[in-house]
C-alpha cells in the first residue's frame, strides 16, 4: 500500500467511481506473474475445502519446490479505492505498490460510493463474490503481502535471491526490469475454518514492505508487522466474503495461506476474471 496527498486521493475516488465498466467480465491474455485463462463461471460449491487438497497444493506443482504453509495469520480487509488514512504514506488503495493508476485500472471503487467515500460491502456466493455496483476490469479476488520488490530498496535488492520463482525463464525479463514486480499477479491460497479460496497479489503490505523472512521463510515464520493487530496479509472484499470473515473491515480474522503455482489453481469464482500484467 502506498499513499498520496489527501485532496488528490479523494478526487481520484470520485473520478474512479465514474470509470466503472459496464461490460461483462473477461479474461486478459496470460502474462508473467501468475495469470491463467478464465474457466467456466463457478458457484460457491466449487470453493475448495478439506485438509487433503490443501496440503497437496501447499507443496506446489513443481517437484523440487515447496512453498511455506503459513498458519494462524491475522488478515485485514482492504479494497480498491479505499482511503482509510489520508495523512499516512500507505493510507490509500487509490494506487497500489505496482500500479499508480490502480483505481482506474480496476474500473472504479471496489465497493459502494457513499457521499464521495468508497466503502466496502458484504459479498455473497449468489454474485460469485463480485461487487454489486460495478463491473470490475480486474480480478476482484486480490490481496497483498509485505514484500514490495519494486519500491522498497531492501526488498528490491534481494528479490532475485529470495523469491522462489525468480529463476524461472518466464521471469527473466521481469527480473531485468526494476520497475516490474515478481510478486504482482502471483496466486495465493487462503484458508479459513476449512474453506480455501484463491486470490492474486496486487499490492504490498500491510505495514511492512521488506519482510522476506516471513513471506518466503519457514512454515512457522511470523510477520514483522506490529500494526493492525500484527496482520500479515490484507484481503479483498471478495476474499472476505468467500472465506466467511466475521467482520467486513476488522483485525480479528485469522487465516492460513501459501503460494500456488498456476497449474494448481482450481476453477472457481476467482478464475472468472484473471488479472494479467
Amino acid at each position: 500500500m502506498r499513499g498520496a496527498p489527501a485532496a488528490a486521493l479523494l478526487a481520484a475516488v470520485l473520478v474512479g467511481a465514474s470509470l466503472a465498466s459496464c461490460s461483462a467480465p473477461r479474461s486478459p491474455d496470460p502474462a508473467p506473474g501468475g495469470s491463467r485463462g478464465a474457466s467456466t463461471p463457478a458457484s460457491a460449491s466449487t470453493v475448495t475445502s478439506g485438509v487433503g487438497s490443501t496440503e497437496r497444493t501447499a507443496r506446489g506443482a513443481t517437484a523440487d519446490r515447496r512453498y511455506p504453509l503459513h498458519t494462524g495469520i491475522v488478515a485485514t480487509t482492504f479494497w480498491v479505492g479505499e482511503v482509510f488514512d489520508p495523512g499516512a504514506p500507505d493510507g490509500s488503495q487509490v494506487l497500489s505498490a505496482y500500479d499508480d493508476h490502480w483505481l482506474a485500472s480496476y474500473g472504479g471503487c471496489d465497493g459502494v460510493v457513499v457521499e464521495g467515500t468508497c466503502s466496502t460491502e458484504r459479498r455473497t456466493a449468489e454474485n460469485h463474490y463480485f461487487p454489486t455496483s460495478m463491473a470490475p476490469r480486474q480480478n476482484p479476488f486480490y490481496l497483498d503481502l509485505p514484500f514490495d520488490d519494486v519500491n522498497d530498496p531492501a526488498a528490491a535488492a534481494q528479490r532475485s535471491g529470495v523469491v522462489p520463482w525468480a529463476d524461472e525463464p518466464r521471469y527473466a525479463t521481469v527480473l531485468a526490469d526494476p520497475d516490474r514486480s515478481l510478486m504482482k499477479d502471483r496466486w495465493v491460497a487462503v484458508r479459513k475454518d476449512g474453506r480455501t479460496c484463491y486470490g492474486q497479489v496486487q499490492d504490498a503490505g500491510p505495514g511492512v514492505y521488506d519482510d522476506a523472512a516471513y513471506v518466503f521463510g519457514s512454515d512457522d515464520a511470523r510477520p514483522a508487522n506490529r500494526r493492525y493487530n500484527g496482520a500479515g496479509m490484507d484481503v479483498s472484499p471478495a476474499l472476505n466474503g468467500c472465506l466467511g470473515f466475521a467482520e467486513l473491515d476488522g483485525e480479528e480474522d485469522v487465516v492460513d495461506w501459501w503460494f500456488v503455482d498456476d497449474a494448481d489453481v482450481p476453477p472457481g469464482p476467482w478464475t472468472r476474471l484473471v488479472t494479467g500484467s
